[in-house]
């Protein structure tokens, strides 16, 4: 007896951790029912041909802002999914703050309750600390949220930062205990504290680099290391910027420290003299760092440095952009722009390098890692039977200007305004549904029916069994609660 299938797709190049293969993908019930080879063609309700173009799992970015609540006259989960969806990405994990900040565990659910009906993407959530919250992270759940975001400085819409030592010693030693990874903003809140106590802010965009130097950085990685090392928690350093805190990592890595990093394309895209050029367009923190940093991020990612690429998708809205320097919040809409950004910087710095091979490098990134490390590789990140069918079909070959009518962020506006691309999203599937079609004059959405994901713990706990460990002691002000 021959079985029907909900949604078949034929004539691909299937990208799979193993490599890239010709054939097709089946579908049933929302995920992945088999993979055929080419020449093969399942009974199915729907086709779709890929007309020989690539099929990447759905990229998973693991680090947007889409603003909900209290921030959405920047962004919303109706405008951030569908520019998630147009640019290749089926799930994300959303930063905590916002206004009211996520800090308490109980929180998620509510959150998840105002994003429902709205997003066309599966989404989780990082949780994030404050000064006053750490002993809550212990009663923290893998269904609210396996991962916990560390402001180490602070900026515009980053106002909870974790600046006393031993504050920011205990919130590695609850997490070390609970299973928990810290995702974390590496950058010392007292090296620009001294700065900006010794010099006048940067009246231009020429000056705004110095003002937020790599030290800032280099300090906070080197203290994050030093942590990871003492208690073993699973660290992962967002938007890397420099190519001494690449190296610093990678080192770390390479001893068995319990570390990752990611880049972003804003930083892979552009350097110091853009900035310059571009002003509040590519305002960021960290900073974009100069050429050299730009080129040594490229060669982390390419060496097996880098463990994932994650948009930062952070936007705002052109008039903030434009106040003055001093005024003017940092961040960039983004998660249109992962995919392509990637992709093009790739095929232009490394042209010798196979075409499957950089599809292969991209899914690695993009969508396995992130996956793993956030304990979703259960159903997301990979082409494989039992899977969700989450699907990206990619025209590397295509060549198109970006503009800012093609921005689907409520902000409207992209920083890659006027570059000239390589490579193109032509559809998104999402658990087995066609939810962003770009084949056409304009293009279509499907239906805002995404998700709130469960997860496993990222990492083991080390309390042993019956009993906590032992714990940091507080500091003071910031008394632990009395044993139960």
């Amino acid at each position: 007896m021959s079985t029907t299938h909900d949604l078949v797709i034929t004539n691909a190049r299937v990208v799979t951790p193993d490599g890239v293969h010709d054939g097709g993908v089946a579908v049933t019930a929302g995920r992945v029912s088999a993979l055929f080879p080419a020449g093969a063609a399942p009974a199915a309700e729907r086709t779709i041909d890929a007309q020989g173009r690539y099929l990447l799992p759905g990229l998973v970015d693991s680090h947007v802002h889409f603003r909900t609540p209290g921030l959405t006259h920047k962004e919303d989960w109706a405008h951030g999914s569908r520019a998630a969806v147009a640019g290749g990405v089926t799930t994300v994990i959303d930063m905590p703050n916002t206004e009211p900040p996520l800090i308490q565990p109980e929180l998620a659910a509510e959150k998840s309750a105002l994003v429902e009906g709205h997003s066309l993407v599966d989404y989780r959530f990082h949780l994030g600390v404050t000064v006053d919250s750490v002993e809550d992270l212990r009663r923290l759940e893998p269904r609210q949220a396996t991962s916990v975001k560390v402001f180490m400085t602070g900026h515009h819409t980053a106002p909870h930062v974790i600046r006393d030592p031993a504050v920011l010693e205990r919130v590695f030693a609850v997490a070390a205990e609970h299973g928990i990874r810290l995702v974390l903003h590496a950058e010392d809140d007292g090296v620009f504290a001294l700065l900006d106590e010794s010099q006048d802010p940067p009246a231009g965009y020429d000056a705004y680099e110095s003002a937020h130097p790599r030290s800032g950085g280099i300090v906070a990685v080197s203290r994050v290391i030093e942590l990871v090392r003492r208690y073993g928690t699973a660290a992962h350093i967002l938007h890397v910027s420099s190519s001494e805190e690449s190296d610093l990592l990678k080192a770390a890595g390479r001893i068995g420290l319990n570390i990752t990093y990611e880049v972003t394309p804003h930083h892979l895209s552009f350097s110091a003299p853009d900035t310059q050029r571009l002003g509040a367009r590519i305002r960021l923190r960290p900073a974009i760092r100069c050429v050299r940093d730009q080129g040594r991020l490229w060669e982390a990612l390419m060496d097996g440095g880098v463990a994932t690429v994650g948009s930062d998708h952070a936007p705002h809205t052109k008039e903030e952009k434009i106040l003055a320097v001093a005024d003017a919040p940092p961040g960039l809409p983004g998660v249109q722009e992962l995919l392509i950004a990637v992709h093009t910087g790739m095929r232009r710095r490394y042209p010798e390098l196979a075409q499957d091979d950089v599809m292969v490098r991209i899914a690695r990134l993009c969508a396995e890692r992130p996956a793993e490390l956030f304990g979703l590789d259960g159903r997301k990140g990979r082409i494989a039977p039992g899977l969700d069918a989450d699907f990206v079909l990619f025209d590397p070959d295509a060549t198109w200007i970006m503009a800012s009518g093609h921005a689907e962020s409520k902000a409207g506006w992209s920083a890659y305004e006027g570059w000239t691309f390589t490579g193109r999203v032509d559809a998104t599937v999402r658990r087995g549904e066609l939810v962003y079609d770009g084949r056409g004059d304009e293009p279509r959405f499907g239906t805002p029916t995404g998700i709130w994901l469960d997860a496993r713990p990222c990492v083991p706990g080390t309390a042993p069994a019956g009993k906590e460990a032992a714990r940091v002691p507080a500091p003071p002000g910031h008394p632990a609660p009395a044993p139960a």
